[in-house]
C-alpha cells in the first residue's frame, strides 16, 4: 500500500507543515549558494531555554478521545557530531486505545543539535505506522550546505541507497525546527509578524513561514501559563478549517515550553498538550 493510504494524523500534519514550498526554494537555491562557500563560519545563538535532560510528555486527542502520546527528551550529555558539541533529542510518539488498534504507530524522531549554532548535524528517523516503515538517517554539511540521506533497510538497518542533496545555510529538520523556534525573542515580535524557518523533509528543502499570532494564558497540566502562539502559514486544502488552522502555544518564560498544539480540521480538532515537564 503507499506512504499516501498509511498516513496517520502524526505523519500528516508533518508533511503539510513542510510542503508547497519547493517551487520557490529550487528558484532561489543556486543564487543563495553562489553566495556561499565551504568557508562560512558557523552562526552563534545565546540561549538557555534548552537544556541537558528536558523530559516533556504530551497527550494527543481528538475530542475527548485519546489517540495518542508522545515524550520530548534531551538526553543528560552532550554529544560531538562533525566535531561540534550537540543535544541529543528523541521525540517519541505512539497510538493508543481505539487509534492504537485501527492504525499502530510506534515513531521516534531524533535530532542532533549544534548547541551553538541551533542547526542540525544529523537527523534520524524510524517510523512505525500500520504496515508503513521507515528507517532514515540524515547528515548535514552545514558549511558545504549538504544533506546526506542514507535510506535503510527496514528490519535491519543496512544501507540500501545514499543520496547527496543541496540545502541551504541553517538547514533544520523536523524536530530541530522546533527547538530553533523555542530561541526566539518573541517579546520584539509584533501581532501578524511573519517569520522564516529553513527545513528539510522527505528529501526536499523547504522555507516555512510561521506566523507571530500575540499571547495568550491558557490553562495546562502543568499549570496556567502566560503562552506565545505561533502558526505556520498554509496553502487552501480540504483537510483543515479556518484562518489559522495549526496552532502553537510556546510558553512565555525562560524555558520556552512548547505546551500545546492544535490543528482545526474539517470535522473536529485534534490536539496535543502537555502533561508533565521536567529539567
Amino acid at each position: 500500500m503507499s506512504d499516501h493510504h498509511q498516513m496517520t494524523p502524526i505523519r500528516f500534519l508533518s508533511r503539510c507543515f513542510f510542503n508547497h514550498w519547493q517551487n520557490i526554494i529550487f528558484l532561489v537555491l543556486p543564487f543563495i549558494l553562489a553566495l556561499s562557500s565551504p568557508q562560512d563560519s558557523y552562526r552563534k545563538i545565546k540561549q538557555d531555554c534548552i537544556s541537558k535532560g528536558e523530559q516533556i510528555e504530551y497527550r494527543v486527542h481528538y475530542g475527548f478521545i485519546n489517540a495518542g502520546e508522545a515524550i520530548m527528551r534531551t538526553d543528560k550529555a552532550i554529544h560531538m557530531v562533525n566535531a561540534r558539541p550537540c543535544y541529543k533529542v528523541d521525540v517519541y510518539g505512539n497510538t493508543v486505545g481505539f487509534f492504537d488498534m485501527i492504525t499502530h504507530v510506534r515513531d521516534n524522531w531524533g535530532t542532533y543539535i549544534d548547541t551553538s549554532a541551533i542547526v542540525s548535524q544529523t537527523f534520524y528517523q524510524s517510523i512505525q505506522e500500520g504496515k508503513y516503515l521507515k528507517k532514515e538517517v540524515i547528515q548535514f554539511d552545514q558549511l558545504s550546505h549538504n544533506a546526506i540521506v542514507h535510506q535503510l533497510n527496514k528490519h535491519d538497518s543496512t544501507l540500501i541507497k545514499k543520496d547527496t542533496i543541496a540545502t541551504l545555510p541553517h538547514m533544520q529538520d523536523l524536530v530541530s525546527g522546533y527547538y530553533y523556534m523555542r530561541t526566539f525573542d518573541f517579546t520584539k515580535m509584533n501581532v501578524d509578524e511573519i517569520f522564516t524557518v529553513t527545513g528539510f523533509f522527505d528529501d526536499t528543502t523547504y522555507q516555512i513561514q510561521v506566523r507571530f499570532l500575540g499571547r495568550e494564558k491558557i490553562k495546562t497540566k502543568i499549570g496556567e501559563l502566560n503562552s506565545f502562539v505561533v502558526s505556520p502559514i498554509m496553502p487552501k486544502n480540504s483537510f483543515f478549517r479556518g484562518k489559522n488552522p495549526i496552532r502553537a502555544w510556546i510558553s512565555d518564560d525562560k524555558n520556552r515550553i512548547p505546551l500545546k498544539v492544535k490543528a482545526e480540521l474539517i470535522i473536529g480538532a485534534l490536539e496535543i498538550d502537555i502533561r508533565s515537564y521536567k529539567r
